[in-house]
């Protein structure tokens, strides 16, 4: 069995119930040189560079998938009226820039990577939801519980095809070579791959009892990871930047997309509904096979040894009431589980800024590279 360190928590902001505290995770230790307040600027510029281009996109597809869109992205209600609702983090686009200005390029050169980077992450969302039977995104109804299953599995297959016709549309608005372009549609198209084998890997772990640490890794590299780093390149491979340099950049988003998905699994179980705007001890309802929990069933003590007890017993399964899942979440803190996911969040975040020291970039953008990565590892959603 493997063994689970328990992670250091002396400077770690835990909660011990469901929704106190401030985050699931505290500051690292390693700070960037950015400030933190320059984040925000950060997803802004990212958001209204590309989601105008990102519109324009989604207005191609016919009715009724533009307005569905329309309404996933948070840009109407269900009966097609304007709204501001959250729309996500936009982190993918905001990478997406960075990384044509690590090329020494204008951001505007990752617009298209940006929006094909947006429109692949958003596909996967919108199958997500109808595989997990997920009702509420974003603090609204998800899309298959509104407009049908059918409706959620073609848009979703509408954006991806968007994202390539995108990419491959740079060439002509002299963005980028088409040797470029090819390069990016490549590296695009592995990652998807990798993302759908990653929600495979999910989908099945959920009817297994155990699964290790090393296997959930791996999903979530899958899953997470590769999109992060195909964000964290495309902007650099349309501006020309060489493979070694690329594969550098892949390396830090691949790196933060572990750190990111820790956290998530984080706040899966131990988020605020009220902020994350997913159900309370959702991942556990779900029965997911998160590291916290692969991390306590393999730490072998008494809780880790009682949690795997409660997990393999039939009864009840997926009638859980919330008294069950919170004895649930506290075996898992017992075990270690939940420690230790912080403390893996904070490796991959360390891992991920040590791959910036192989490409040539500007001071500024390296630090922007590292803000944004802080970002994703202290956050409260």
């Amino acid at each position: 069995m493997t063994d689970i360190k328990t992670a250091d928590t002396s400077d770690t902001r835990y909660s011990r119930a469901n929704g106190e505290g401030t985050s699931v995770v505290a500051r690292p230790d390693q700070a960037p040189t950015a400030r933190a307040e320059d984040v925000p600027a950060l997803l802004d510029h990212g958001r209204t560079l590309c989601t105008p281009v990102l519109r324009e996109a989604v207005s191609r597809l016919a009715a009724p998938m533009d307005a569905v869109s329309a309404y996933h992205f948070g840009w109407t209600d269900a009966e097609g009226n304007p709204t501001n609702a959250d729309s996500g983090k936009a982190v993918r686009p905001a990478l997406a820039l960075l990384s044509a200005r690590a090329a020494g390029a204008p951001a505007s050169v990752g617009v298209p990577g940006g929006v094909a980077v947006e429109l692949v992450h958003n596909f996967s969302l919108l199958h997500d939801d109808l595989m997990d039977r997920d009702e509420t995104r974003r603090h609204r109804a998800t899309v298959w519980t509104v407009f049908g299953p059918a409706q959620a599995i073609l848009v979703g297959d509408a954006m991806f095809a968007l994202a390539g016709e995108i990419l491959l549309e740079a060439p002509g608005q002299g963005t980028a070579s088409a040797v470029d372009a090819g390069r990016a549609v490549h590296r695009l198209t592995v990652a998807t791959r990798k993302l759908i084998d990653g929600q495979a890997q999910d989908l099945s772990f959920e009817h297994r009892d155990r699964v290790s640490v090393e296997e959930c890794l791996e999903m979530e590299g899958n899953k997470t990871g590769a999109l992060l780093a195909v964000s964290a390149s495309i902007g650099a491979v349309l501006a020309g930047m060489d493979d070694q340099g690329a594969d550098a950049l892949e390396r830090y988003g691949y790196h933060l997309g572990l750190a990111f998905q820790a956290v998530d699994d984080l706040l899966g179980i131990w988020g605020d509904t009220e902020v994350t705007g997913k159900p309370n001890f959702g991942d556990l309802r779900a029965r997911k096979k998160s590291l916290p929990v692969s991390a306590a069933l393999a730490e072998g003590g008494k809780a880790s040894r009682r949690l795997a007890e409660v997990l393999a017993d039939p009864e009840g399964r997926g009638d859980e009431d919330e008294e069950q899942l919170a004895v649930r979440a506290a075996l898992i803190e017992e075990a270690g589980g939940r420690a230790w996911t912080a403390e893996e969040a904070r490796r991959q975040h360390s891992t991920a800024l040590a791959a910036l020291d192989e490409v040539a970039m500007p001071t500024e953008v390296r630090a922007q590279f590292a803000a944004l990565a802080e970002f994703v590892v202290v956050r409260e959603r």
